[in-house]
C-alpha cells in the first residue's frame, strides 16, 4: 500500500510511524517547510508539553467533541508515553499531569520521531508543499507547486491548523479537504492572548501573579480558570488566560475579564489582613499596605484603581477605604476587546467538519481512502498538553487505519 501523508507535524509523524508498522506499506511524508516538526519545536515555550496524564474527553471541544473519544480511548496518555519510551524518549511528569521530555527541549521529541521513521524506511520530503490533490481511477494524485506529481493508494491530510502562522500554521489542509467536498467551520484563534482595555494592564507589563479568572457577559460566567496570569501592554496572557481564551475568541469584544487577585483569601480575610497592617504600622504609606501578599507593582495599581493615594498613611485609611481595596482585589475587571490573531495562537478552534469522517478510523465518508487527523479537524483541547495528545491519538489511528492495521490493535 502506497500511503502519502501531507504534513510533517505531530499528527503526520505519528501517522507515518503507525502506517509503517507494516513493511508492506510504503510511506511518504510531504512537508512544505524545510524541516519536519517546526511547529512542534515551539510548543511549551520550546519545552514540548507532549501530553497530560489527566487527559479526558472533557478537555476537548468542537461542534461534536465526542468525535475525539475513539482515538483518545484507543491511544491515551499512558499508551502514548509507552510508545515514546519505545522510541527512546525519556519523560518526566509534573504534579499538574503535564508531561515533558527529560531533556526539557522539544528538539528531543522531534528527533526521536524523525529518526524512528527513517529507521523504519519511511520517506520524508521537506520543502514539498502540495498544491492540489485529487482522486483518479481509484488512486490519489498529488501535485506540487511546479506541477510535479505523486501518486498513492491512501492519503492522510495532517496539515495542522491556521494557528501559529509564524512557525508553520497554514490553511492548506482546509483547502485540500474542501476540494474533496468537506466543509469547514468558522476558524478562531485559541490558547491565545487576550486584548483588553489596557489602562491598568499597561503599567503592570511583564508582571506575573496567581489569580482566579472569570469571563463574564451580562451577569453570566462564560468560562473560569485559575493559575498564572501575566499582564501585558495589550492586555493579558499566561496559562489561566489561555484556558478562557477559546470562550473569549467566540465572544469577541463586549465581555469582561474579571480577576480575583488574591484567590487564596476571601474578602473577610483580606480586610482582616489590611486592618491588622493598619493597626501594627499606622505610619506606613498606603503603597506598602499589600506588600506582604502581592507584587508591589500590582499592589500600587490596585490602590490607584481604588482611588487610594499612595502617599497616605495607613492610620488615615477608613474601614470603607479598606473595603474598597478588598472589592478591587476581588473583582479586578477589564473589558474584553478581543484576542490576538492566528500568528500568536497556539491552537485553532474550529476546523474541517467531523461529521464527514468516521470517528473509528478517521476515514472520509465522502472519499474512500482519504483520512484526516490532528488540528485540521474540528477538535481542539485545553491548555496543558491536551492538543498534542489529540495529535498523537488521531495521527496513530489514521495511520493504522490507512495501513490496514487496525485489526492488530492499537
Amino acid at each position: 500500500m502506497d500511503i502519502a501523508i501531507i504534513g510533517g507535524g505531530a499528527s503526520g509523524l505519528a501517522a507515518a510511524l503507525a502506517a509503517r508498522e507494516s513493511l508492506e506499506n510504503t510511506v511518504t511524508v510531504y512537508e512544505r517547510q524545510n524541516r519536519v516538526g517546526r511547529k512542534l519545536l515551539a510548543t511549551g515555550n520550546g519545552r514540548c508539553n507532549l501530553t497530560n496524564r489527566n487527559a479526558s474527553p472533557d478537555d476537548y471541544h468542537g461542534r461534536d467533541a465526542a468525535f475525539a473519544c475513539p482515538a483518545l480511548y484507543r491511544f491515551g496518555p499512558e499508551k502514548t508515553l509507552e510508545w515514546f519510551a519505545s522510541l527512546g524518549l525519556i519523560t518526566r511528569t509534573e504534579p499538574s499531569g503535564r508531561v515533558y521530555p527529560l531533556s526539557d527541549t522539544a528538539g528531543s521529541v522531534v528527533d526521536v520521531l524523525r529518526l524512528a521513521l527513517e529507521a523504519r524506511g519511511g520517506s520524508i520530503q521537506c520543502g514539498a508543499p502540495i498544491a492540489r490533490a485529487e482522486k483518479r481511477d481509484g488512486r490519489f494524485l498529488l501535485t506540487g507547486p511546479l506541477g510535479e506529481q505523486f501518486a498513492c493508494d491512501r492519503l492522510i491530510v495532517a496539515c495542522g491548523g491556521a494557528a501559529g502562522a509564524r512557525v508553520g500554521g497554514v490553511q492548506d489542509g482546509y483547502r485540500l479537504l474542501a476540494s474533496f467536498g468537506h466543509g469547514c467551520t468558522e476558524l478562531r484563534p485559541s490558547l491565545v492572548q487576550l486584548k483588553t482595555e489596557n489602562t491598568w494592564t499597561r503599567s503592570m507589563k511583564g508582571v506575573r501573579t496567581q489569580a482566579a479568572v472569570a469571563l463574564e457577559r451580562d451577569g453570566a460566567v462564560l468560562a473560569r480558570a485559575r493559575g498564572e496570569v501575566q499582564f501585558a501592554d495589550y492586555g493579558l496572557t499566561g496559562p489561566a488566560i489561555y484556558d478562557i481564551s477559546r470562550a473569549a475568541s467566540l465572544q469577541g469584544a463586549g465581555a469582561t475579564v474579571c480577576l480575583r487577585l488574591l484567590p487564596e483569601l476571601d474578602k473577610v480575610d483580606i480586610i482582616q489582613y489590611m486592618s491588622g497592617k493598619r493597626d501594627s504600622f499606622p505610619d506606613h504609606k498606603a503603597e506598602n499596605l499589600l506588600s506582604g501578599v502581592l507584587h508591589n507593582t500590582i499592589a500600587r495599581t490596585v490602590l490607584r484603581r481604588a482611588q487610594i493615594p499612595l502617599e497616605a498613611r495607613l492610620w488615615a485609611l477608613s474601614d470603607a477605604a479598606l473595603e474598597q481595596i478588598a472589592d478591587t482585589l476581588e473583582r479586578f475587571q477589564l473589558p474584553l476587546m478581543g484576542t490576538l490573531g492566528f500568528e500568536d495562537a497556539q491552537v485553532t478552534a474550529g476546523g474541517v467538519e467531523t461529521e464527514g469522517f468516521d470517528a473509528q478510523t478517521l476515514e472520509s465518508r465522502l472519499v474512500p481512502g482519504l483520512y484526516a487527523c490532528g488540528e485540521v479537524l474540528d477538535v481542539d483541547g485545553d491548555c496543558g498538553g491536551f492538543n498534542l495528545q489529540w495529535a498523537w491519538s488521531s495521527g496513530r489511528l489514521a495511520g493504522l487505519a490507512a495501513g490496514g492495521l487496525l485489526e492488530d490493535g492499537i
